[in-house]
């Protein structure tokens, strides 16, 4: 493997670590400290709620990896995400976000490195894979911030996501096993 592919095979499976090792288990955290009306809360009717949220976490996973970078057709419905009013259940959610980053896994895991720097069209706008993946990690960091904060207002509770007993910051949340809510 050319260094260039080491290099670009290197930042697939740290997009993959980012949002499947980090945000991920720090969102489920978050939804399960709270019910599904604070999870469908909203402050006023030009934010979001935490579902709302995640549904658009999903959308833009799919719609920028599965289907802009992985080629499967494209099915979101952007305004759908935003629109969601009826409850949809903590435990649905969270399927939902763990099926669609499974995919997002698939995809990245299996993508040839040497393919990384290839053009893309995705959401109208001319891009590449690289940018594509990037995009994704941001999207999921803004988005994931705005979880922990939505549940730090609504729970009034420190999400303990680290352990500074030993006087150096050790992760709490990579300790507990994906799914176990």
């Amino acid at each position: 493997m050319s260094e260039d592919n080491r290099v670009a095979r290197r930042f697939l499976d740290s997009a993959v670590d980012f949002v499947e090792g980090d945000y991920l288990p720090k969102i489920e955290r978050c939804l399960e400290k709270l019910t599904n009306e604070q999870i469908w809360w909203r402050p006023n009717e030009e934010s979001n709620s935490i579902g709302n949220l995640i549904l658009h976490l999903c959308g833009n996973a799919r719609q920028w990896i599965v289907s802009g970078v992985g080629s499967h057709p494209d099915q979101r419905n952007r305004d759908a995400e935003f629109e969601q009013r009826e409850q949809i259940p903590r435990e649905e959610l969270l399927r939902l976000l763990r099926s669609t980053l499974a995919d997002v896994k698939n995809i990245l895991h299996t993508l040839d490195p040497a393919l990384v720097l290839e053009p893309r069209r995705i959401q109208g706008h001319d891009t590449g894979i690289l940018e594509a993946v990037f995009h994704v990690v941001e999207h999921f960091s803004m988005h994931a911030g705005q979880i922990i904060l939505l549940t730090k207002l609504l729970t009034a509770t420190d999400l303990r996501f680290y352990d500074f007993e030993s006087g150096v910051p050790l992760e709490r949340w990579r300790s507990r096993p994906s799914g176990s809510i």
